[in-house]
């Protein structure tokens, strides 16, 4: 199959495109800019053209035909956008006041793609959602300017078509699709009032009846909107900066869900802590979200925010799902050490775990079958470069940096919906012929006083396995509640220690020392017909028990507390008025 994607590459060894697989060669179509100073770089939606800019101009590219279209003079770029259909290119510089203290010119500019000449040019002070807002069809474009949504029409940047106010809008975001364009605002709550996240059809914005749903929340400092592909709910993460409970270093998050039908519920994460990530299904009709303290879990939902499969706990705090919706991974990256589970979605099938130890970025490609995992300056100034993946765990490609680079980017080039169409899913490792990534697991540290001792395997935290939550079909019987579900997993964990400790029990004669009252537990109790000293009995047995316990955990080296030393003190005493209750059997 030839190539039909690049991978763009930026960083101190300048820019280049790589062909995707097969070839993985340096693409011809692009000619490597080798300067030190790129700053920014940008593909279209539709993959067609590329800007970027070097500290001297910004340039812009057609990719398949291999030609340059337009050269702005604009060195000091530091954010590059398309518009969705390729009519405008948006540029951003960092905003600076005039030496005499009066405002300083516009530094957010506008420029037509077809004629290459200058649009329109705003001041926009802050670099965050700095970049103008399209509909897909461009027929709107939406920018914050103080407190107020300004849109306009046709990209027709002189006239504002149509203001959306309330008290202070902090965030807005547009849907993505066809018309009617719908807009999820944000406004954080003042004065004992609580946040509200609203969702409008443009341009019905006459006060608070002409909104079609509306979510009021407290505890927010700032909000996350993610509207899903077909435009019909949205998913705010709401953040405090500050858990006052203490808890979490991370600050307090809470999930809502809100339809543009009107509908809004909270999402009911079941275990405590914070929410790392949620990503929407591209099917629109389930997300997942990571949450909890480490290790975290991460379940899908769907649009009654039930949960619909559970994939346990683990070291993750990410979720990326395929370009076709099919295969989710979920990766811990940052501070975790990058192992990446590859889940079909379909069947809840693990497909494969392999291992991107340092990474900071992980990307899918458009045709839903590799990935591209990177380790980038400054987030990591060491061990920098790519690997391109296949979603079966084979490392297909891999680049370093020499030592003394870095590399700051990598970015696909994206393709439309239906460009690449949805293949089956595999399950064995395809071939290749790099070694396998799979890093030596690091050895545990054992302190001086265990190590000629044997290895006892012991865990901070139990892992909880993979759970379907769907109901089974057929059957007639309700979801379990929480409670029911509980218990429920309690009795299986006793259940499967219990088949644990008589496996342990069949095995062949091990060189271990038994305690003398173990094998006094293992001969048949004897009763005295006495109800009062037969329950002496059993609790003098107990403590003894739990005395021995202690004496193999000093032996073993752990330091016990005060009480526990005065409890083995007391073993020649309990003994005796043992002794002599069972003499007077």
């Amino acid at each position: 199959m030839s190539c039909l994607f690049s991978l763009a590459v930026r960083g101190s060894e300048g820019l280049y495109m790589l062909n995707g697989p097969p070839s993985f060669t340096e693409s011809t179509a692009f000619q490597r800019d080798s300067g030190k100073k790129c700053k920014a770089v940008a593909f279209s939606k539709d993959g067609s053209l590329f800007a970027w800019c070097n500290g001297e101009k910004v340039n812009v590219v057609n990719v398949t035909r291999a030609e340059l279209l337009h050269s702005f003079d604009l060195p000091k770029t530091v954010c590059l956008e398309f518009s969705p259909k390729n009519n405008v290119l948006a540029t951003w510089q960092a905003y600076a006041t005039a030496k005499d203290g009066t405002a300083g010119v516009p530094n957010l500019q506008l420029h037509d793609l077809r004629t290459g000449k200058f649009l329109k040019s705003f001041i926009q002070k802050k670099m965050q959602n700095w970049c103008p807002c399209w509909a897909d069809d461009e027929s709107i474009c939406a920018r914050n300017v103080n407190n107020e949504v300004h849109f306009f029409e046709n990209n027709n940047f002189n006239t504002i078509a149509n203001k959306l106010h309330l008290q202070k809008v902090s965030d807005f975001v547009l849907s993505p699709g066809a018309q009617p364009t719908k807009v999820a605002v944000y406004v954080p709550g003042s004065k004992g009032a609580p946040s509200f996240v609203r969702l409008y059809q443009y341009p019905n914005f006459g006060g608070p009846q002409s909104a079609l749903a509306n979510k009021s929340f407290f505890k927010a400092d700032k909000v996350t909107m993610l509207w899903n592909k077909k435009a019909t709910a949205v998913l705010v993460v709401a953040s405090t900066e500050v858990d006052k409970s203490g808890a979490s270093y991370y600050g307090e998050q809470t999930l809502h869900y809100v339809a543009a039908s009107g509908e809004s519920a909270v999402v009911q994460l079941p275990k405590n802590g914070p929410i790392y990530d949620v990503a929407w299904s591209p099917n629109s009709v389930e997300f997942c979200a990571v949450y909890g303290f480490m290790p975290a879990k991460a379940t899908v939902f769907n649009l009654k925010c039930d949960p619909v499969f559970d994939f346990g706990t683990g070291p993750r705090n990410a979720a990326y799902y395929s370009p076709h919706g099919h295969i989710l991974v979920l990766a811990g990256f940052g501070n975790l050490r990058g192992q990446m589970e590859v889940w079909d979605v379909k069947n809840y099938r693990l497909i494969s775990k392999p291992v991107a130890s340092d990474s900071t970025y992980l990307a899918w490609c458009p045709d839903g079958e590799h990935i591209v995992t990177a380790t980038c300056a400054p987030r990591l100034r060491v061990s920098n470069g790519y690997k391109v993946w296949h979603y079966t765990g084979s490392v297909l490609h891999s680049y370093q940096v020499p030592c003394d680079e870095e590399m700051w980017q990598v970015s696909w080039q994206p393709a439309l919906d239906g460009v690449f169409p949805e293949r089956a899913v595999k399950y064995q490792a395809v071939p290749s012929q790099l070694p396998g990534a799979e890093p030596r697991p690091a050895q545990a540290y054992r302190p001086p006083a265990l190590r000629n001792k044997p290895v006892t395997t012991s865990k901070l935290h139990e892992d909880e396995p993979p759970q379907n939550m769907k109901p089974q079909l057929g059957g007639t019987d309700k979801p379990l509640s929480k409670i029911a579900l509980k218990n429920q997993r309690k009795h299986e964990a006793k259940k499967a220690a219990k088949q644990e400790a008589k496996a342990d029990a069949h095995q062949g004669p091990a060189q271990v020392k038994i305690p003398q009252n173990a094998l006094q537990n293992t001969v048949p109790a004897m009763t005295t017909g006495d109800p009062e000293v037969d329950k002496k009995i059993k609790n003098l047995k107990k403590k003894l028990k739990a005395i021995e316990q202690l004496k193999e955990q000093a032996a073993a080296g752990k330091q016990l507390e005060k009480n526990q030393v005065e409890k083995i003190q007391k073993e020649a005493a309990l003994l005796k008025e043992l002794q002599d209750l069972e003499l007077g059997v």
